[in-house]
């Protein structure tokens, strides 16, 4: 079956090469050979070798840095072993910190199409999760997908009062493969951190659970609905840019109904097309609009990319594709702030030092090394001046900080693309556009915002403060008496003196009864040269007794070795925090 061409006027986030879902390899036993061909193919490449996967010494010469062949080679597997494959990808590709940038170039740049199922198998879904059948629910419903990804496929339609609206509709089947997938990469990432210094480096398992969330959060459309209608509220007071409202009572998790969008996408605009458009203020619109839900209200869509960003027949900026967002803490988002105020008053030091506390160190992470290598970095973007794109800096503090050890918060990473990708639309748009300047005017109004306390912030420090006045008395009479009675003490957690005394007990009374064992051995050894009446298998008595005697002690104690190690693990098994 052949895929449905997209119609006129028409764009959906599904584009690109069609790949047929033939070609996904099914099964837990096919699934571990293919990956095992991946890693093999792919184990001199500068990915593994500079991981050391592989266990040989890497040679400069044999792998360029940045391979961009090995790099779209790597791709193309990825996309061979199917969607939840092309979604790790597609993650990976904002780890700047993990990868070279000639991989993260390549997966960025993943296709996500599949050919279409048929209709009828859409028709099923459809009317099994909305409960009624399509022609009930919808004034017309076309048959045709104008498009098909791999986890789900669009379909136009028009409700009963004649609103117009595309409707996303999830592949049967594709839940449990993708649970199947994770299962395998669960397998494989444990089997790395537990027996690897890859692994333990770089904690598979931890990148694993992020990929996780990410993947549910996808496969989940009532998600992605809330994401339409947060991104339709906070757009609301920009007259330039849109973004497609969903229809809750026509979405579940695996439907999902949402306005119909007429335009054309930004990279299909030429320069004579942009020509005849205003961009400078639809650009403004959107850098602010993306600073503004970031670092003020934490909505990070971390993938506005030109792909994703349509102009609308009626010259207004429309955004689609919100599978992949992520919430930003207020901590974190009060210390992007502060990096890029740094970044923008060329301070090295600060910016070395938010990177810091924000990241977690690794073992070998060199601290002079790495303030060394970021003042480096902020000055020669301050040299730069307005050439400097803020996106693009951020991502090469990510990787300074993968190459030193440093391993900042995956948010951290998602916001530096975020930024790039925007970098990209907006100059595509208008290439006159200077995006450190627009980040420089929006701080004051961001930082601005970040001093300013909520309702309900000023009701929990309200009560926070009524706790400790009611508790203040009352507390420093105990610590008052206490004092005064000589029985005020302070308990410091820093070694357990009881287990260390007890460890100490144990090893000391182990080397004792070895000794005690080799003396008895030595002894029986030098008492076989004394003749006496009574011999045993023509030893000495007495010799073979203590003989006997240190091969009993040196068994019993053994025994007890392993017993006692063997409860020690369980015991810290079962309570890993004791």
């Amino acid at each position: 079956m052949t895929r449905a061409a997209p119609r006129p006027g028409i764009e959906i986030a599904a584009s690109g090469n069609v790949r047929s879902m033939s070609s996904t390899t099914h099964g837990p036993v096919a699934r571990y050979t293919a990956l095992a061909r991946l890693l093999v193919r792919h184990r001199r490449a500068d990915l593994l070798t500079g991981l050391g996967f592989d266990g040989f010494p890497r040679d400069d010469e044999d792998v360029p840095e940045g391979d961009e062949e090995l790099a779209e080679r790597f791709a193309a597997d990825l996309e061979e072993l199917g969607p939840t494959f092309v979604k790790l990808g597609q993650l990976l590709s904002t780890r700047f910190d993990l990868l070279p940038p000639a991989y993260t170039t390549a997966l960025s740049r993943l296709q996500d199409d599949a050919e279409p199922v048929e209709f009828e198998v859409v028709r099923e879904v459809v009317e099994a999760e909305l409960g009624g059948d399509v022609s009930d629910l919808f004034g017309s419903f076309d048959p045709e997908p104008v498009g098909a990804a791999s986890l789900g496929q669009v379909h136009l339609a028009t409700l009963r009062n004649g609103r117009e609206v595309a409707v996303k509709v999830q592949r049967p089947g594709i839940r449990d493969q993708a649970r199947e997938d994770m299962e395998t990469l669960a397998r494989l990432a444990g089997l790395a951190d537990r027996h690897t210094d890859v692994g333990r480096h770089f904690g598979f398992e931890r990148l694993l659970a992020q990929f996780r969330r990410s993947l549910s959060g996808e496969l989940d459309y009532r998600r992605e609905a809330r994401n339409l209608q947060r991104f339709h509220e906070l757009t609301a007071d920009y007259d330039l840019l849109m973004v497609p409202a969903p229809v809750p009572e026509l979405s579940t998790s695996r439907v999902l109904t949402m306005d119909r969008v007429d335009g054309r996408k930004v990279t299909d605009v030429g320069p004579l097309g942009l020509l005849d458009l205003d961009t400078r203020p639809m650009v403004e619109q959107l850098f602010t609009c993306y600073l503004d839900a970031m670092l003020r209200h934490g909505f990070l869509h971390a993938d506005p990319h030109p792909g994703n960003v349509l102009i609308t027949d009626d010259g207004r900026l429309a955004l689609l594709d919100l599978g992949m967002v992520s919430s930003i803490a207020p901590r974190l988002r009060d210390q992007v702030i502060k990096l890029l105020v740094a970044l923008g008053d060329g301070d090295g030091e600060e910016a070395a030092a938010v990177l810091a506390g924000l990241g977690h160190p690794l073992p070998d992470f060199d601290a002079a090394s790495f303030r060394s290598d970021v003042g480096h970095l902020v000055s020669e973007a301050t040299s730069a001046g307005p050439d400097v794109q803020a996106g693009a800096t951020l991502v090469q503090l990510s990787q300074i900080s993968g190459r030193h050890g440093l391993r900042p918060p995956a948010e951290m990473s998602m916001v530096g693309k975020a930024l790039l990708n925007l970098d990209h639309t907006t100059l595509h748009l208008d290439p006159d556009f200077d995006p450190a300047a627009a980040v420089r005017d929006s701080l004051g109004t961001l930082l601005r915002s970040g001093l300013t306390i909520s309702p309900a912030g000023v009701m929990s420090a309200a009560l926070e403060a009524k706790e400790f006045t009611a508790n203040l008395p009352r507390r420093g009479n105990r610590i008052l008496d206490a004092l005064a009675e000589g029985e005020l003490s302070i308990r410091v957690h820093a070694i357990d003196e009881e287990r260390l005394h007890t460890v100490l007990h144990r090893v000391a009374n182990r080397l004792t009864m070895g000794i005690v064992i080799a003396a008895t051995v030595l002894g029986a050894a030098m008492m076989m040269r004394v003749r006496t009446d009574h011999q045993v298998l023509g030893y000495p008595t007495v010799a073979m007794v203590f003989f006997v005697f240190a091969v009993l002690g040196g068994v019993a104690l053994s025994v007890w070795v392993l017993l006692t190690d063997r409860r020690v693990a369980r015991e810290r098994r079962q309570d890993p925090g004791g």
